[in-house]
């Protein structure tokens, strides 16, 4: 590790993907199972553009969202924006 001292006034800014963390990958959704999302659909599915639900599964590109009580089959592809559901 090289260690050189810092002579000058500096910012350090931190920054984290925050409560509400977007989803992009299949490995992001198969981290969060168990957890509540929101999705914003490219298509509808059942007329419907906007779901929110818990992560069931996830298989290949596809993932299962079970949203009240039914579950939910969603592509990968057909997903425009996801965000985790924070609770406090």
């Amino acid at each position: 590790m090289l260690k050189i001292p810092i002579t000058v006034a500096y910012n350090l800014e931190v920054s984290s993907p925050g409560l509400d963390r977007p989803l992009f990958t299949a490995e992001h959704y198969a981290r969060f199972v168990g957890e509540e999302v929101t999705l914003v659909l490219r298509m509808a599915v059942q007329n419907r553009r906007k779901w929110q639900g818990v992560i069931k599964a996830v298989d290949g590109e596809m993932i299962t969202v079970t949203v009240e009580g039914k579950d939910e089959v969603f592509a990968l592809s057909n997903i425009q924006k996801a965000n985790l559901v924070p609770h406090f």
